[in-house]
């Protein structure tokens, strides 16, 4: 144990090399206080305790948040399994750290599963109010939860199969929208086998060796299309290429009728550039070796997703007419789309060190301007059952993203109507809203729109919204909206009378 102690601690401090000398003594502190707090611990896996901390605070290492954040992951555990008091965490380290294990402990309290009680759905919303707080008690939890999930086959069935669902209907989504790409993936798969066995082997069954096959036949083509680009002087930084994760898989099989061959994306190669111009001169080398998949061409570069991802993705027609697709980005840009909302910190403690030690608490970059959406929601949605509801559709549902006539990115949800779109750029464009031109065309309301649309509200005067809408908005904010003037033309009515 203690050489697996020394291991991990020496890991974490190589990837905080910027930090102060008295931040350099807390962090050892805390080492060593986890290590006496979990004294003689197993977990179910029969390994000790202390591993399991070490391994939440090596992962928020390397998302360089901060020394008092890995504190936390250290100690993340003691207030409820080691009958430690919160006021010695406060006299050993500081109110933050305690702030942030108070607020993790909250958070392992609660036991998501279907048909929750109005208690448990309380319990559900108190975990959002700490997250909007502070968004690094939910990186922690982020973490905690990966680490436990590489050890789901030491608990029994029953106990599988709820943490595996909870952490694909909760924690996933939660990590991709955050921007954690990798980790998001990460959980899915490790909840996959036992969320749905009979679809994991299927998945696996009818991936068999072609993933494999694939992987190799991109080994052959890297040089190909590194000696090209090297010919006009474009040196990739790094070229990779990664499997599409089986959980992706079974999603894309499910949309494609289970059929392989029409899953053009089981793997990808992915090129980093220093510059963006650079990003831009490959992908038309790229398009002048290949012929570029008609469709498939997307530029999260100037239009970035709504979690912030940034790159350029398309799908060639490479060698033996393969269709392969290729990724291509920046360094800066490949480290936010693993690390997502924590890079806003790190890329802000490798240009200024200063700023880094002072900085108190985690500011979430604008991109994220939805944590404050999901405030403004609780004080709508006082209602703890409605709130859960509204909180599947609106915030854990997948996302899309649309433009206004100007250009601007609207963030909604899969399944979102121009309605939906209307209310988000002004309540009474909602309400006055008469029809909708999607990409020039003129449109129905009731439309679903798609990703990277282009929505135009055509607004009425002195309309007022329809209650056959609420038959088709997606958003529960916006149905609320509606109600809320349906109503009150009804109250008008019948006084009319």
């Amino acid at each position: 144990m203690k050489t697996m102690m020394k291991i991990m601690k020496k890991q974490i401090f190589d990837n905080l090399k910027d930090i102060s000398q008295e931040e350099k003594e807390l962090l050892e502190r805390a080492f060593l206080f986890a290590e006496n707090a979990h004294h003689r611990q197993e977990r179910k896996s029969q390994e000790p305790y202390i591993n399991h901390p070490l391994r939440v605070a090596l992962l928020l290492s390397k998302m360089k948040l901060g020394a008092n954040t890995i504190i936390a992951g250290l100690l993340h555990d003691i207030l409820e399994d080691a009958d430690i008091p919160l006021e010695e965490i406060k006299s050993n380290f500081n109110d933050e750290v305690a702030f942030l294990v108070q607020a993790l402990t909250k958070i392992n309290k609660i036991k998501y599963k279907k048909g929750e009680t109005d208690m448990e759905k309380e319990n559900f919303r108190n975990m959002i109010l700490a997250m909007t707080k502070d968004i690094r008690v939910i990186l922690i939890k982020l973490s905690d939860r990966l680490d436990n999930m590489k050890t789901i086959w030491a608990l029994d069935e029953e106990k599988q199969k709820k943490k595996a669902m909870e952490t694909l209907e909760i924690f996933a989504p939660l990590a991709y929208r955050l921007g954690l790409t990798d980790i998001g993936a990460q959980l899915e798969d490790y909840s996959f086998p036992y969320a749905y066995p009979e679809e994991y082997k299927l998945t696996r069954k009818i991936v068999g060796k072609r993933r494999e096959e694939l992987e190799n036949y991109l080994k052959k083509l890297v040089p190909l299309v590194e000696k090209r680009l090297n010919i006009v002087n474009l040196s990739p930084l790094k070229i990779k290429f990664r499997a599409k994760h089986l959980y992706s898989i079974w999603r894309k099989l499910q949309k494609e009728e289970m059929d392989i061959k029409r899953v053009y994306d089981l793997v990808a190669m992915r090129l980093i550039f220093s510059k963006v111009e650079e990003c831009y001169a490959a992908l038309g080398i790229i398009h002048e070796i290949y012929k570029p998949m008609p469709g498939r061409f997307k530029d999260y570069i100037a239009l970035p997703k709504p979690n912030g991802y940034r790159s350029l993705h398309t799908a060639v027609f490479a060698e033996e007419g393969r269709i392969v697709e290729i990724q291509i980005r920046t360094k800066e840009m490949d480290e936010e789309a693993e690390w997502g909302i924590a890079s806003s910190w790190l890329y802000d403690s490798m240009k200024n060190s200063k700023s880094y030690k002072k900085r108190k608490s985690f500011i979430p970059p604008k991109r994220f301007y939805w944590l404050n959406q999901l405030q403004e929601w609780q004080k709508k949605f006082y209602n703890s059952r409605n709130f859960l509801e509204y909180l599947k559709v609106d915030f854990f549902k997948d996302r899309i993203f649309v433009l206004t006539p100007k250009g601007e990115i609207v963030d909604l949800p899969d399944g979102a109507t121009p309605v939906d779109f209307a209310y988000q750029i002004h309540t009474e464009v909602g309400n006055q809203a008469a029809s909708a031109k999607i990409n020039g065309k003129l449109t129905p309301l009731d439309s679903v729109l798609k990703s990277g649309d282009m929505v135009e509200i055509i607004v009425q005067k002195n309309k007022m919204p329809s209650s056959k809408w609420l038959e088709f908005v997606k958003m529960a904010e916006v149905r609320k909206k509606i109600q809320e003037v349906v109503k009150k033309q009804k109250e008008k009515t019948k006084k009319g009378k």
